[in-house]
């Protein structure tokens, strides 16, 4: 059987100044005669032949060599493998072998050069609900003043720290988490390994989770107030940890000052059509406001008017430019819902606008990360790249469900194996360039979500398979607030909870088995850089190298009963002396024991 091994790093790519070597690896006893290279040359179409390499890599395997030139065509190089014997020919790509040329898009990438931000690989996410993590004393004013929510129709509710959470209006319930508190926990932090914050949204607005903005301009007084994120911002420096806002550009809240839907009396949009703001916003012919899904305190924004991207991302005292200079010197923005933003109510033209963002904040800040929101397919805006990197649900999260937690996104039903986990995975992973798979930024859950560990349910011991998979699998982990203490929780308002700051309420062997993989991750380049290689996935059990340089990671994850199986023969695997990093599992020459539910990692002595 023919077999065919190539990743989109060393050894198998090697630059060199303006030219950049290919390799391709085979082995079988029906070798082609030929092998082309299928590249581009500023979106054409070219066919390189490819050269025998006289001295092959590993007994058993031969090796084929091209080069493309660096000096011409356009950064991001797509290419795949053409195998040719007299009377037939085979395809090599991201997802094996096929009998037809592959589509454009479904092809090795990588990006030389590569302007995306370089620093982002190297991180540990941690995602923070600012209300609901740390609580800083004494309180300053204006920081748990109640007020009317005209959204929910009543006052806010003041809620001490370890009061359950109700269903009882959710986005009108305050437990006192602020900025200063995160300051006080960055130490903590730091012990559980974390590099970067990604805050939700904390500029001014009525609700608890602040995606009504009421004012760009500024940080809630709830949260502390702009001087709060000031300290933040210098504590995080100081802490060596990268800093990302919520950028909520979209819609805004109808009690902005633009819109101003409670006092008539002002010059808002929402009862004036002489307005300045009037064409900030959408009206149908009666008048009425359009909302983001039927939303009415969240009126869209419509980009038809230059003044408002002006406002938002073109001028230069824009909001999207004025957070990321200094004073506040942000490393970036996760943007909210960005593909729903557009114009007329909709999302006419959102590319451009996208696009327009990001570019603005790249004058800015040439190393800033954009990373979109997307609960869909985001490859569309990856590849187009008018933005750095998307939340990888529909890549990462969404089929890690399905394969662990028997759930989709919808919580549905979804039973799938290994096989079919990994097949939607790698699907996925080969639309994007090796570079853009390093910057995706994975979740086990979010905000958004009901908690990884009560969507577990019965298999709750499956958890600590989904934190290896996050730490090991190509992309940037992000950890949910609370999730590495065992914080559970339902939709929105329970995934929310307060963190739970006792330690008798806390898991601390799950906040060990994080820790680990935090320093492995740090210890381990493979980890961060390396391209990744499934050697099995059958059944309930899941196998996967990393790959960098001459270094190696070798993960395997088995949800079901205590299982043997035998690793397929791969030159990647040969001549390779392993060390167990964590878990039970052995490994035998290609012979793997795992115990039920478990896993293991191993990683060889190269640096």
């Amino acid at each position: 059987m023919l077999q065919a091994w190539h990743l989109p790093v060393a050894p198998f790519i090697k630059q060199n100044a303006q030219r950049l070597t290919i390799t391709l690896w085979l082995a079988g006893d029906d070798l082609p005669q030929r092998v082309t290279l299928r590249a581009e040359r500023d979106n054409e179409e070219t066919s390189i032949p490819m050269t025998r390499v006289r001295n092959a890599p590993q007994e058993g395997v031969t090796a084929w060599r091209a080069t493309i030139a660096l000096d011409e065509g356009q950064p991001r190089r797509r290419y795949s493998f053409k195998l040719l014997w007299p009377s037939r020919q085979r395809w090599f790509t991201p997802q094996g072998f096929n009998d037809y040329p592959p589509a454009r898009l479904e092809q090795f990438a990588v990006d030389a050069p590569d302007n995306g931000p370089s620093w982002v690989a190297e991180q540990i996410f941690y995602q923070i609900f600012p209300d609901r993590f740390a609580r800083s004393l004494p309180r300053k004013a204006g920081q748990d003043n109640v007020y009317y929510h005209h959204a929910a129709h009543r006052d806010i509710i003041l809620r001490d720290w370890d009061e359950p959470v109700t269903a009882e209006a959710g986005g009108s319930t305050f437990y006192g988490g602020d900025l200063d508190g995160i300051s006080e926990k960055l130490p903590w932090l730091q012990k559980l390994g974390v590099t970067a914050l990604y805050l939700n949204p904390v500029f001014t607005a009525p609700s608890v989770h602040k995606y009504d903005t009421q004012d760009y301009r500024h940080v809630d007084p709830q949260f502390g107030g702009d001087q709060a994120l000031l300290r933040l911002r210098d504590n995080t420096r100081r802490a060596g940890m990268r800093l990302v806002l919520d950028g909520v550009f979209n819609h805004s809240g109808d009690s902005h000052p633009w819109f101003d839907r409670h006092n008539a009396a002002t010059g808002g949009a929402c009862h004036n059509p002489e307005s300045t703001y009037r064409d900030w916003y959408s009206f149908s012919e009666d008048g009425r406001a359009l909302d983001w899904l039927g939303y009415p305190s969240l009126p869209k924004l419509d980009y038809q008017s230059s003044t408002l991207i002006d406002e938002i991302y073109q001028g230069e005292d824009s909001v999207v430019r004025h957070w990321l200079r200094e004073p506040w010197g942000m490393d970036g923005w996760r943007l909210d819902v960005v593909h729903m933003l557009g114009e007329a109510g909709g999302a006419q033209n959102n590319l451009q606008h996208v696009r327009g963002i990001t570019q603005a904040a790249k004058q800015v800040n040439p190393e800033a990360y954009i990373v979109g929101e997307h609960f869909g397919d985001a490859r569309q805006w990856l590849q187009a790249d008018v933005e750095d990197a998307a939340m990888n649900y529909r890549g990462f999260t969404v089929p890690l469900w399905g394969f662990l937690a028997n759930t989709d996104i919808s919580y549905d039903p979804q039973h799938i194996d290994a096989e079919t986990c990994i097949n939607w995975m790698e699907q996925y992973r080969a639309g994007l360039s090796h570079q853009q798979q390093l910057r995706m930024f994975n979740q086990l859950d979010s905000h958004d979500t009901a908690r990884f560990k009560t969507l577990l349910g019965k298999d709750v011991a499956r958890l600590p398979l989904g934190v290896v998979w996050l730490f090991c699998w190509p992309g940037v982990p992000c950890i949910y607030y609370g999730d590495e203490v065992g914080l559970d929780g339902n939709n929105d308002p329970f995934c929310r909870k307060p963190y739970p700051w006792d330690a008798e309420k806390q898991d601390r062997d799950l906040f060990a088995l994080y820790q680990r993989l935090a320093r492995l991750r740090k210890q381990r380049r493979a980890l961060r850089y390396g391209g990744c290689n499934v050697l099995y996935a059958k059944g309930d059990v899941v196998v996967f190298m990393r790959l960098w340089q001459q270094q190696k990671v070798l993960i395997a994850i088995n949800r079901g009963d205590e299982t043997r199986i035998e690793l397929p023969w791969s030159p990647l695997m040969a001549q390779t002396e392993w060390r167990l990093e964590e878990g039970k599992a052995q490994l035998t020459g290609q012979s793997l024991l795992m115990p039920a539910i478990s896993c293991g990692i191993w990683r060889n002595d190269s640096r």
